[in-house]
């Protein structure tokens, strides 16, 4: 049999990933695998294979345990960097990421989409590989999100049968748009975009993907999207990103505090006191820039990569924030009273950018709701 045309013909079978970690008194190690499947059910038992010349091969043996951390669809980068594609900080795979242990002391991912804790009870070698016969000892299933797959050399996302239907009713001839967008601009500017789209296009449906700039990028890597709504950062290539409008920052005050008695506030003034800092990329590098352009360093006490949950400790006095999108309301999530003030210092606006999925052929209506969003954006005053 022809090696080249038996490792084509197996790319394109699409397969999960996963990524294999072990630990004990011989190491820890991690790669990352698609050969991975359950051998009996009674008892419960899986089958690993791991590449020979992989480090992580003679610490699975001596450790005697695995786990199996099955990833989601916004998890490629973990992928990328075990199989040895991303090269990370100090050459710790495992910082990529958050873990944890269970029963068998072998690392499991926080955020599994699925996580065997697993000891292993028999291992033996076929051509290049290992072959792991592992029992699981704990199994964790989180109840939300895809698995990511991998086909034809590149990533991929599962989807359910219900949204599949979901879609198409109606008779099947809604379109569906798959739109993404940064945490804090989806529930400020999305739900005005697109009623006034449905106004024109009553029968388009829409499927919305919210997160940071990383889980967006690694979203989007998976399964292209038709339209990204974030802001942008020094990470993102000029060629695929359209400024739709600037945004200068403002304070985010505890109402009553001593600086609200201010017109303006200088970043001088704001380094004196404690700040809590909106956690997520790439704000956290915007905002902090934003010292370093005039030779200060903020206090940064508090850190949360949640928006309400940092207007929430500002409305409690612990201190200030320095944000962009403003919404509306005055108030926290828990009811706390907020104030707003410009700086007076003259800072680095923030840039809301639109871009557009990597999609070959997008369609008739991805085109339609991209001339709609510079449109909307043009008349937001902003």
């Amino acid at each position: 049999m022809n090696q080249r045309l038996f490792l084509e013909g197996m790319s394109h079978a699409a397969c999960t990933v996963s990524v294999i970690t072990t630990d004990g008194p011989h190491g820890r190690a991690g790669v990352t695998v698609s050969a991975m499947t359950s051998v009996s059910a009674d008892p419960p038992t899986l089958l690993v294979c791991v590449h020979q010349l992989s480090p992580a091969c003679r610490k699975l043996m001596d450790n005697g345990v695995l786990c199996v951390n099955v990833l989601s669809e916004g998890q490629s980068v973990i992928s990328d960097t075990f199989a040895g594609r991303i090269e990370p900080p100090g050459q710790d795979k495992f910082s990529c990421a958050r873990w944890i242990t269970r029963s068998t002391g072998a690392p499991n991912l926080e955020d599994a989409l699925i996580a065997f804790d697993c000891r292993i009870s028999n291992h033996f070698q076929i051509g290049t590989h290992f072959i792991f016969i592992a029992e699981p000892q704990e199994i964790h299933i989180r109840q939300q999100g895809n698995a990511l797959v991998y086909a034809n050399r590149a990533y991929g996302a599962t989807r359910k049968l219900d949204e599949f239907v979901a879609e198409r009713r109606g008779g099947g001839n809604a379109d569906v748009l798959h739109i993404a967008c940064f945490a804090t601009i989806g529930p400020f500017f999305i739900p005005r975009l697109v009623r006034t789209f449905l106004e024109r296009a009553p029968d388009t449906m829409f499927q919305f993907f919210e997160g940071s700039e990383r889980e967006i990028e690694e979203a989007n890597r998976s399964s292209p999207f038709d339209l990204i709504l974030m802001y942008d950062s020094p990470a993102l290539p000029e060629c695929s990103k359209e400024i739709l409008a600037t945004v200068r920052p403002h304070v985010l005050l505890p109402a009553g505090h001593p600086l609200c008695e201010s017109h303006d506030i200088s970043l001088t003034e704001l380094a004196e006191h404690p700040m809590i800092l909106l956690d997520i990329s790439p704000s956290r590098d915007f905002f902090t820039s934003l010292f370093a352009e005039h030779g200060l360093e903020p206090q940064i006490r508090f850190r949360s990569p949640s928006f309400e949950t940092v207007r929430g400790m500002v409305a409690n006095g612990l201190g200030y924030t320095i944000l962009v999108s403003r919404p509306a309301s005055a108030m926290s999530y828990d009811g706390g009273a907020l104030a707003t003030r410009p700086l007076r210092d003259s800072v680095t606006p923030g840039r809301l950018i639109l871009r557009q999925g990597e999609k070959e052929n997008p369609s008739p209506a991805a085109k339609r709701f991209v001339r709609h969003t510079r449109e909307f954006f043009a008349h937001w005053g902003i």
